[in-house]
């Protein structure tokens, strides 16, 4: 909710229950941030639970839409369904008609992951996501794959690429190196990119941030898009909230409440 606002802004007022795109120190009562980088609270979300969206959505659909390129119809790969990000990808992509299949490790989590609007779910714990994803495209591949794994998976990425496929890094949750068959890409004329949110300037955040408001936010008043809350703790308890990332039990967000 904005306590303050600058004495030439006229599209807020004190009172609005709002979200933002911040640029660090979320572990705060109370943050400054750029005008351009606030969105409304979305009807229908509850104002804790909103917090679990900006950071999400906007690199989902920075990285699906802007990067990725992503089509009705195409086969999204996204890696880590389960996580903060994955689990806002796979609903977007959901939502734009593609036909999404996720990375969770467990049954129960990739369970999960179909309720979220994806067509299949590989256990990564268990499954070959290459032969699971060649199955369900008739042997095509992906037409874009999402990754927060980083270099353990570079082999496989490239392997499980359709002709024409896009590659997009976002993550290295294991591993920053890694080795690329360079034939392979050129075979496939496939793409790799990589990308981060927070580094990124004022006005292509404050662009993104109005793409969401435009496009994303109706999933979000319509159903389609909603935040996925695995638990909410108090600030004092960060350390907690910490811990409980590096479990891997998590499906989704863990906020901290002030």
């Amino acid at each position: 909710m904005i306590s303050a606002v600058g004495p030439r802004l006229t599209e807020w007022d004190v009172g609005d229950e709002v979200v933002a795109l911040l640029d660090g120190g979320g572990y705060a009562e109370k943050v400054c941030v750029r005008a351009s980088q606030v969105l409304p609270l979305p009807d229908g979300v509850a104002l804790v639970d909103g917090a679990a969206l900006p950071e999400a959505v906007c690199t989902a659909w920075s990285n699906l839409v802007d990067v990725g390129r992503l089509a009705r119809g195409e086969v999204l790969l996204v890696h880590g369904g389960s996580g903060g990000v994955g689990s806002v990808a796979t609903q977007i992509g959901a939502a734009l008609g593609a036909r999404v299949i996720a990375t969770a490790g467990g049954p129960e989590r990739t369970a999960r992951c179909l309720t979220l609007g994806a067509e299949a779910a590989v256990d990564h714990r268990a499954e070959d996501f290459v032969a699971a994803v060649r199955d369900a495209s008739g042997g095509a591949g992906a037409d874009v794959v999402l990754d927060v794994v980083g270099a353990a998976y570079l082999p496989d990425n490239l392997r499980v690429l359709a002709t024409g496929g896009r590659l997009v890094v976002i993550g290295m949750q294991r591993g920053r190196r890694g080795e690329l068959d360079l034939a392979m890409l050129l075979a496939k004329r496939a793409q790799v990119s990589g990308t981060t949110l927070r580094a990124r300037p004022a006005e292509e955040k404050a662009r993104l941030v109005r793409d969401v408001l435009e496009h994303v936010w109706p999933l979000v008043a319509d159903g389609r898009v909603r935040p996925v809350v695995h638990a909410r703790l108090p600030l004092e308890r960060a350390a907690d909230a910490h811990r409980l990332l590096e479990s891997g039990e998590v499906f989704g967000k863990v906020l901290l409440l002030p």
